[in-house]
C-alpha cells in the first residue's frame, strides 16, 4: 500500500459525478410537494430556478474552498480547517453512517425493485435466511442479494482504479442524461400535453408558502458539491474543480428546468399537486401508454446505477481523508499500490451499505439525516468567511462569485431550512405532545458521533490541525 492518489480526472469527469449524484429520485417525487405549496405555473417554475441559483452559489463557494485546499474529502476538509477537528469529524461520520452509505443502500434496493420488472425474482423480498442479531436482524432475500451485487460491482470497479471508475461513471452519466433528454424531446414532440397548462393557475401563492417550497427544491438539488470530494485526484484542481462544479450544477439546473416544464405541459399544476409516486411514471403513462412501464424501468435502472457509481466514487474519499488525519481507522488511509485508490475506504463503505440493505435501515437513516446534508453544506460555505479571515494572504486561484453576498444568502437559506426542519420535527411535536419527526432522530445520529470522535482521537494518530 502507498499513500498517494493519482491526479487523472478532468473537469468533465467531475461534472459527470455531479450530474449522477444530483439527478436521482428527488426530481421524480418532489414536484408534487412543490406544486401543492405553489399551485401556479410561473411561481412553481421560479422555485426551481431560484433553487438552482442557490445550488450554483454554493458550488462556487465550494470551488474557492477546493482550489484553496485541493485535498480529498470535500466539506470534511473545510470544516476541519475552519471550525476544528470535531466539526470535521461529525460531517464525515454522518457521511459514512448515512449520507453516502445509506443513500447507496437505498438506491441499490430500488434498483433491484425496477429490475424486477424484467426479471421478477430480482424484486422478490421474501426472506430466504434471517441472521438473528440482538438488535437488528439481517434478512437475506433475492432482492437484497441483487442490491448487494450492485453495490459490490460498483465498489469493485472503483477499487480497480480511477480509470475504470471514470469510464463507467461517465458512460452511466451520459446514458442517464441522454435517456432523459430523449424522453423530454418525445414528451414535447408527441403532442400529448398543452401549452395552456403553463398558464393555468390552481390557486394563489403567498411569499411564505413560496419560500417554504424552496426547502424540498434545495433537497432535490443536493449533491452539487460531489466534485469537491475528488479534488486530490483532479488535474490542475485550482482550475478544473471549479469548472466541474460549475458545469455539473448548470447541467442539472437545465435538466430540472426542462423536466418541470414538461411535467406542467402534460399535467396541469393542480393535478400535479395530487400525484402520488413518481411524476415521471405518470407523464410516461400519458405519453406512451402501456409501453411506459418498460421505458421508465430502463431509465430508472440507468439513473440508479449512475447514482450508486457517483456515491461510490465520492464517499470513500471522505473516510480516506479522515483516516489520514487520525480520525478514522488507520487502514482506510492507505492507497492501493497497484490501483492507486483508497481501497479499504471503498470496502468499508460497501460493507456498511450491505449491512443497511440486509437490516432494512437505509431508508430510515437517509430520511433521518436528510436535513444534515443541507446543514453541513451551509456550514461549509460559512467556513469560506472564516478561512478568508484566518488566512487573508493565502493564494486563492479561484474566488467565489458574488462574495460576500451570494455565499451569505446560500448559508442563510441553508440554516433556515434546517431550522424549519427541526422546528417541525422537534419543537412542534414537543409542544403538542406528539412523536418527534425524522430530523430529531437525525440529531441523535449526528450526536452519536461525539463519543466516537473522542474514542478515535485517543486510539489513532492525530496530526495537528491544518
Amino acid at each position: 500500500m502507498s499513500s498517494n492518489l493519482e491526479r487523472r480526472l478532468g473537469p468533465l469527469d467531475g461534472a459527470a459525478v455531479v450530474v449522477s449524484n444530483v439527478i436521482g429520485a428527488g426530481i421524480l417525487f418532489t414536484p408534487p410537494l412543490v406544486a401543492a405549496a405553489v399551485p401556479s405555473p410561473l411561481p412553481f417554475l421560479a422555485t426551481w430556478v431560484v433553487g438552482g441559483l442557490l445550488a450554483f452559489t454554493g458550488a462556487m463557494a465550494y470551488a474557492e474552498l477546493a482550489a484553496l485546499r485541493p485535498r480529498a474529502g470535500g466539506e470534511y476538509v473545510y470544516l476541519r480547517a475552519a471550525f476544528g477537528r470535531l466539526a470535521g469529524f461529525l460531517t464525515g461520520w454522518t457521511s459514512f453512517v448515512a449520507g453516502f452509505s445509506g443513500a447507496v443502500a437505498a438506491s441499490a434496493v430500488v434498483l433491484a425493485f425496477y429490475l424486477g420488472r424484467f426479471v421478477p425474482a430480482a424484486a422478490d423480498a421474501t426472506p430466504l435466511l434471517t441472521i438473528p442479531l440482538p438488535l437488528v436482524p439481517l434478512v437475506v432475500s433475492r432482492q437484497a442479494l441483487v442490491a448487494l451485487a450492485a453495490i459490490a460491482l460498483m465498489s469493485w470497479i472503483h477499487l480497480r482504479g480511477v480509470g475504470p471508475g471514470r469510464l463507467v461513471g461517465n458512460l452511466l452519466a451520459a446514458l442517464k442524461v441522454s435517456a432523459l433528454l430523449v424522453f423530454i424531446a418525445l414528451g414535447f414532440g408527441l403532442g400529448a400535453g398543452s401549452p395552456a397548462h403553463l398558464r393555468e393557475s390552481a390557486g394563489s401563492v403567498s411569499p411564505t408558502t413560496w419560500l417554504l417550497a424552496l426547502i424540498p427544491v434545495m433537497f432535490t438539488y443536493s449533491g452539487w458539491n460531489a466534485a469537491a470530494y475528488l479534488a486530490e485526484e483532479t488535474r490542475s484542481p485550482e482550475r478544473n474543480v471549479p469548472l466541474a462544479l460549475g458545469l455539473g450544477t448548470l447541467a442539472v439546473i437545465v435538466m430540472y428546468g426542462m423536466l418541470n416544464v414538461l411535467y406542467l405541459y402534460v399535467i396541469p399544476v393542480g393535478e400535479l399537486a395530487k400525484v402520488k409516486g413518481s411524476v415521471l411514471d405518470v407523464v410516461a403513462d400519458r405519453l406512451l401508454g402501456i409501453r411506459a412501464g418498460d421505458v421508465m424501468g430502463v431509465v430508472s435502472i440507468i439513473s440508479l446505477a449512475a447514482s450508486i457509481s457517483a456515491m461510490t466514487f465520492a464517499g470513500p474519499r471522505v473516510y480516506f481523508a479522515m483516516a489520514r488525519d487520525g480520525m478514522f481507522f488507520r487502514g482506510a488511509a492507505r492507497v492501493h499500490e497497484r490501483y492507486h485508490t483508497p481501497a479499504l475506504s471503498i470496502v468499508a463503505q460497501a460493507v456498511w451499505s450491505g449491512i443497511l440493505v440486509l437490516s432494512g435501515g437505509a431508508s430510515s437513516l437517509t430520511n433521518y439525516t436528510g436535513f444534515a446534508v443541507v446543514l453541513f453544506a451551509g456550514v461549509a460555505v460559512t467556513s469560506l468567511f472564516r478561512l478568508r479571515a484566518q488566512e487573508p494572504n493565502a493564494a486563492r486561484p479561484f474566488k467565489a462569485w458574488g462574495y460576500p453576498l451570494a455565499p451569505a444568502i446560500f448559508a442563510l437559506a441553508s440554516f433556515a431550512i434546517v431550522a424549519n426542519a427541526l422546528w417541525s420535527d422537534l419543537v412542534t411535536p414537543l409542544v403538542a405532545g406528539s412523536p418527534w419527526g425524522p430530523s430529531a432522530a437525525g440529531l441523535l445520529v449526528i450526536a452519536a458521533g461525539v463519543p466516537l470522535y473522542w474514542w478515535m482521537t485517543r486510539h489513532t494518530a492525530s496530526p495537528p490541525d491544518s
